[in-house]
């Protein structure tokens, strides 16, 4: 989670209670779960459970990350980024520090779910967080910082959930957090000015990235090298087309690219247990081997070939039944007349 390779700037130890300046609130501090360029998150508990406290000494980024938090929480339909609970300030002893306190977004993070589940969830959790950027787009914000190491998948019921909202920028604005390996402008395939395509070509790389869990670093960069990248992986070779065209900023929104998975899903079955209803109805596993799909088709022609044969039972029953009693008719006329 926001992890770098430098120290962390705030070491505050197990047990430290930080207490807010304007409301009031205590907070203990657990253990720390990360650090970035702007600020450190820490594991607290207070009486209402536990938390992610983040503390920075840059105040503006504070502010910046709490007016996106509360702007999600007024977009309905939106939960990919975590609940805002509580703002204020610290007061030390070399000054007061900003902080503030989400949701504890708990789970493993993606890279380590997909590793012990099987491939088909790629599908299942693309579909959800291009879900959840629609409606953030549609509400004039593009993430931005999209990577694994952010995205956290809770449950259940399985959710994709994300632990840093830094790099969220308003739309038409340029990025303000990027990781390079994510980022369009550094394999030089567009710029970075926040918009939907931005988020998308981000997608794409992290689909990439299950591939490839210690990433690659650029040679030739532009479309030729990620193409050729795709055509080493099996397991992208599928994805081909979608990350083609994400890549080189053909989809207009988000929905456009989360139809493409769905109809390259669809025609297998569906995981169990996903993550969202109204998309896991449509997604379909891509996992059946050819001896799996052979027994099905077989399983399929024996269940059709025994309801023929119970349709054909049925008519010879019937024909015997009318012929019998056909006959009974005859031989009581007959006596009738004798």
């Amino acid at each position: 989670m926001m992890m770098n390779t430098s120290k962390s700037p705030f070491r505050i130890h197990s047990g430290t209670v930080i207490k807010g300046k304007w409301h009031g609130n205590n907070y203990t501090i657990l253990k720390e779960l990360g650090f970035g360029a702007n600020g450190t998150v820490f594991l607290a508990e207070c009486k209402l459970g536990q938390f992610a406290l983040k503390i920075s000494d840059n105040g503006l980024s504070i502010i910046s990350e709490v007016n996106v938090l509360k702007s999600f929480a007024k977009v309905q339909g939106y939960s990919l980024g975590p609940s805002l609970v509580d703002v204020d300030d610290w007061v030390t002893g070399r000054g007061t520090i900003s902080f503030y306190v989400m949701e504890y977004i708990k789970g493993p993070e993606l890279l380590t779910f997909i590793s012990q589940k099987e491939s088909s969830w790629i599908n299942v959790l693309m579909i959800q967080l291009l879900k959840d950027l629609q409606v953030l787009h549609d509400n004039n914000w593009v993430f931005g910082d999209l990577k694994p190491e952010n995205l956290i998948i809770t449950g259940p019921p399985t959710r994709i959930r994300c632990i840093d909202v830094g790099g969220t920028t308003i739309r038409g604005r340029a990025i303000k957090e990027f990781t390079e390996f994510f980022d369009r402008g550094y394999w030089g395939l567009g710029t970075r000015k926040a918009e939907p395509s931005y988020d998308l070509f981000a997608v794409g790389m992290v689909i990439m990235n299950i591939a490839y869990p210690k990433r690659f670093n650029k040679t030739t960069g532009g479309i030729a090298q990620l193409k050729a990248m795709i055509q080493q992986k099996k397991e992208l070779r599928p994805f081909e087309n979608v990350l083609m065209q994400a890549f080189m900023g053909k989809y207009s929104n988000a929905n456009e690219m989360k139809q493409a998975l769905l109809q390259l899903s669809s025609g297998s079955k569906v995981m169990k247990n996903t993550i969202d209803t109204s998309s896991a109805n449509q997604v379909k596993s891509q996992t059946a081997t050819p001896k799996q799909k052979t027994a099905t088709n077989q399983n399929t022609r024996s269940r059709q070939l025994v309801k023929k044969r119970k349709r054909k039972t049925g008519v010879l029953e019937s024909l015997l039944l009318i012929l019998i009693i056909s006959l009974l008719y005859f031989f009581y006329i007959y006596g009738q007349l004798t």
